[in-house]
């Protein structure tokens, strides 16, 4: 794992840092505490067990194959273009600014990272993800990448202030140990769904809709910690087959609530192609 990144970790049971083992096999810190690095590439840094098991193998592949396809390079580009001018304002002369750390908590496969990462050359980056399958993807998605398995909704592995941008895409978010380890003049990137997002299939397949209210819902909850600074919705029409609709309700939160019988029934009668509306807000905050 790269030094750069295990410089900024810290041990989840007692804080402290944490360095490398000569093996390579594990990260320890001062007081003992070992976490070993799967064959994969990723570092477990959960202690004790989680409610959350995260997503599926197959739902890790079927957003892979989506993702590959460029379907929602819109919102790699987008991150991208807002992470370049986060890093742009900041200090990189002190403290942890030399090699901008770019976190990106609830990663997935680990594309929207590998993205940002490619428009900065100086950052590094750290996955954050509570599922294995994700997080054995998201360890290869950059050279500049590592990945470690951990529950966003608990303190994060990370020191203060260690952390030049945080990603958030379609993720849970946790206001105050984002507010913990983000620089004061770090930035927050947060996607979530608009309301017209994939309005086309939610009547047609019964899926889930996005609460028309979810943004308003997203600030408030950081209210107490960020100050927003920006907000743009990215919009595209995709034009899909009917498998690659199913691989898209089969990557997300739908894969949960969809039953496979009726959703078989209900993608046969699609006209194809299926013409499909993508709309994602992204959501830049400051620290307060």
């Amino acid at each position: 794992m790269d030094p750069r990144i295990v410089d900024r970790l810290r041990c989840p049971v007692c804080g402290e840092p944490l360095e490398q083992a000569p093996d390579l096999r594990s990260l320890r810190c001062p007081r003992r505490h070992s976490f070993d690095v799967a064959r994969q590439g990723y570092v477990n840094l959960l202690t004790g067990r989680t409610p959350h098991v995260g997503d599926t193998a197959e739902m890790v592949v079927a957003r892979a194959d989506f993702q590959a396809a460029g379907h929602y390079d819109l919102i790699s580009d987008a991150l991208a273009s807002a992470a370049t001018e986060a890093v742009a304002r900041l200090d990189t002369t002190e403290g942890f600014g030399a090699y901008p750390l770019v976190v990106d908590a609830g990663a997935g496969t680990g594309r929207y990272l590998g993205a940002v990462l490619a428009a900065l050359p100086d950052a590094v980056g750290l996955a954050l993800d509570v599922s294995k399958p994700a997080l054995r993807r998201a360890a290869r998605a950059h050279p500049r990448a590592a990945a470690a398995l951990a529950d966003t909704w608990q303190r994060l592995p990370l020191a203060d202030a260690s952390t030049a941008v945080l990603l958030n895409v379609f993720a849970p978010r946790n206001g105050p140990e984002f507010h913990r380890v983000l620089d004061p003049a770090g930035s927050l990137l947060v996607v979530t769904p608009d309301t017209d997002h994939l309005t086309e299939l939610v009547g047609a397949l019964d899926l889930l809709r996005v609460d028309p209210d979810k943004a308003d819902r997203v600030t408030g909850s950081l209210g107490a910690h960020f100050t927003p600074v920006s907000s743009a919705v990215h919009r595209a029409e995709l034009t899909l087959t009917r498998p690659e609709v199913a691989t898209l309700v089969g990557m997300g939160p739908n894969a949960w609530h969809t039953e496979p019988g009726a959703l078989t029934a209900r993608l046969a009668a699609l006209p194809e192609p299926v013409r499909v509306t993508v709309a994602v807000r992204v959501d830049a905050y400051r620290p307060r």
